[in-house]
């Protein structure tokens, strides 16, 4: 009885573990489908992001949902092997696009590793042998390959697919940041790469000429910058400014550096700019997490886009012995900042009118803290911006600062119950006129030209501003104010404002006898203006303070200007036939040129008398850094290039002279340590007077 009661039990027992087994594989195998489907859906994701991001410069999702994308994809490439063939593992960038050329890399430009914090960036040094590590910033820009032979620039490449790129030659040849032809002593064959990227200044006006022209509105600088390189038509680069680095190599016939920071030397003196001033040596931990905080809270005063940082390596030989894996290199790593971007609520959508006319929608925010900036408005860019966001008020949206500098709205993430679309005026909200859009545009714009106050007081805040007339005392209220009143309707009548109307304005509310006498005092002072600035206070599209400075060193009076030829003008280095185009239908419009004559009856333009005479600095090249006492960057700048001296951005070796003021920083140090020839404001002061004498 007990020997069949036990068989029974252990029949019972025999059947639930082979049960179980079973169970267990069959659970086992549906997992392994679900990873194994999450894998192929993220590995198509990447690829169509890919795409869109280097093909067509049309990025369809923020950097983080790409990263945390892409990180998943490698975990599940680590615990199933077999799926890194062709994942996220061995990827780079995009097969080249079938508009351009395409040419094989002589060796793969390959992608760099990314990390996201401080451990990932402690598992990866501890396992370093060498432990002399020198740190760049990594640009938000776009990669590029330029071949050299014999110190000749002979072709250029995209990234591509990492083998394969698309050719740019003549696309790089328009960028001043990469030579021609290398300077100094240089290998046979050297492959210099870096990246080509877009300042922050330069993409803000770019973006504000599009807008008030109508034109496509790029998200962010990259997209800006790989935009504009991925230009059949070189011309269309050559208009844009563009800025690029260098950073390391690939093909090289013969390696003059022992060390990447040698590289950066090598590269300095051959012609390339370099981000050495930002660049730092560490041997440590704490030494990596300092720069990094330090980046971080300086990241908005770095004029261009940076997205994290580079961490290689120092000692070439070393990193050829670390080799790579399948699509990046051993001896590096990214380490990546956090995203700035918030999630708020929007208020509501205004509509601003510029000084063409264009009418821009405004999103109004819930204040919210984006990256140590408290954010309460973004700009929708247009009408067809909200119809593709969906975005309607009550929303919860994505709010970020791109480039850490101008908030966009990205996204909605949570739809407001039962809100309605925004619909786009079809009168203008200043004047009431009809809002038209043109065939083919992207903007809505105003026709009420001359009649819209929003329009003629954009023009005269431009007159008036610090690049311009640089008028005190007329802000944009007293423009309001005046212009209502109908005392000023065009530039002249601010110089006729005191003695036709003084006596009104003295009895407005904020105004008196004194406030109306430093008025007219400043409208004086004013009368006279150097050609420059009076070329941008007139308003011609495109045309900023540099632009308005070529025209004025390469044409001796107004008279000439007018009178120049589109040939003549694309002649000077730095204007395109677009500007070109928009310089000479400006002086062929008549109210601009009653605008102008009118004007002239009451200013006088000084024009520059052209310096032939040979100083001490003439075509040396000129770093200011600090603060003088004296003078202010812009005057300072201003006599250095008058005594014939190039004044540049950043300390390289080929700088001639770092004019040092107070409270000067990495570009001093960069100085010292490349031991050029620093001055005092006392040296500067010196220079005029020999020039002078």
């Amino acid at each position: 009885m007990n020997i069949y009661l036990f068989y029974h039990i252990f029949s019972v027992f025999s059947i639930v573990f082979v049960l179980g087994i079973f169970y267990n594989i069959g659970m086992t195998k549906t997992a392994d489908l679900f990873i194994r489907a999450e894998h192929a859906d993220l590995i198509k994701k990447l690829n169509a992001w890919d795409i869109a991001y280097h093909q067509k410069d049309a990025p369809v999702v923020d950097d983080a949902t790409y990263d945390a994308a892409k990180r998943r994809a490698l975990e599940i490439e680590e615990e199933y092997p077999e799926l890194a063939q062709n994942g996220a593992s061995t990827h780079v960038g995009a097969a080249p696009s079938s508009k351009f050329k395409t040419y094989p890399h002589s060796v793969p430009m390959l992608s760099i590793s990314d990390v996201f914090n401080e451990a990932e960036v402690a598992d990866w040094f501890n396992k370093l042998s060498n432990k002399d590590l020198f740190i760049e910033l990594k640009v938000d820009g776009v990669s590029y390959a330029a071949r050299y032979e014999h110190g000749e620039l002979v072709r250029a490449l995209t990234r591509g697919s990492g083998v394969a790129g698309e050719d740019i030659t003549e696309n790089i040849k328009t960028i001043s940041d990469i030579p021609q032809k290398l300077a100094g002593k240089f290998p046979d064959v050297i492959e210099v790469r870096g990246e080509v990227y877009m300042m922050r200044d330069d993409f803000i006006a770019l973006n504000a000429v599009a807008e008030q022209s109508g034109d496509k509105v790029f998200a962010n600088p990259r997209n800006a910058a790989a935009g504009s390189l991925r230009q059949l038509n070189p011309k269309i680069t050559a208009s844009r400014k563009l800025s690029a680095f260098g950073y390391t190599y690939g093909a090289v016939s013969e390696k003059m550096w022992r060390t990447q920071s040698e590289y950066f030397d090598c590269l300095e003196s051959w012609g390339f700019k370099t981000t050495r001033t930002w660049a730092r040596h560490a041997s440590s931990m704490d030494e990596i997490q300092a720069m990094y905080n330090d980046i971080i809270l300086s990241r908005a005063d770095i004029p261009f886009d940076i997205d994290g940082l580079v961490i290689k390596v120092n000692d070439v030989a070393t990193q050829e012995r670390m080799g790579a894996r399948a699509n990046s290199p051993r001896w590096e790593v990214a380490y990546k900042f956090p995203a700035a971007r918030a999630i708020t609520t929007l208020r509501g959508i205004t509509i601003q009118v510029g000084r063409t006319g264009v009418l821009t929608p405004v999103a109004e925010l819930e204040p919210i803290n984006i990256g140590g900036v408290v954010v309460s408005r973004a700009t929708l860019h247009n009408a067809d911006e909200i119809a593709r966001l969906n975005v309607r008020v009550g929303d919860k949206v994505t709010v970020q600062r791109a480039g850490d500098v101008i908030p966009q709205i990205v996204g909605v993430a949570e739809s407001a119950p039962n809100a309605m679309p925004f619909e786009f005026p079809t009168k203008c909200p200043v004047c009431g006129g009809d809002v038209v859009r043109a065939d083919g545009a992207v903007a809505n714009r105003c026709v009420n030209t001359l009649g819209c106050p929003a329009q003629r007081i954009g023009e005269l805040e431009h007159f008036v501003s610090r690049p311009g007339f640089d008028i005190d005392g007329i802000g944009t209220k007293q423009l309001e104010l005046f212009v209502e009143r109908g005392w000023i309707e065009s530039p002249a009548d601010i110089f006729t404002l005191i003695e036709k109307h003084g006596d009104e304005i003295k009895r407005l509310d904020g105004f008196g006898e004194k406030s109306v006498a430093n008025l007219n005092s400043a409208i004086d002072g004013a009368r006279t203006i150097d050609f420059a600035r009076f070329l941008t206070a007139i308003g011609i599209p495109d045309v900023g303070k540099t632009t308005a400075k070529l025209l004025a060193k390469h044409f001796r009076n107004l008279d000439d200007l007018r009178a120049a030829t589109p040939e003549d003008l694309i002649a000077i280095d730095g204007i395109g036939e677009v500007m070109a185009r928009e310089i000479i239908s400006f002086f062929k419009n008549a109210r601009n040129v009653a605008v102008i004559e009118n004007l002239l009856k009451y200013v006088t333009i000084k024009y520059a008398v052209k310096n032939t005479k040979t100083t001490e600095l003439t075509d040396k090249k000129i770093v200011l850094t600090g603060t003088l006492s004296k003078y202010s960057r812009d005057e300072a700048r201003e006599i250095l290039e008058n005594m014939g001296a190039r004044v540049q951005g950043s300390v390289s070796a080929k700088t001639d002279i770092v004019l040092a003021g107070a409270d000067a920083g990495s570009k001093l140090k960069r100085a010292n340590e490349l031991n050029i020839t620093i001055w005092s404001e006392d040296d500067f002061e010196r220079a005029i007077k020999n020039a002078e004498g």
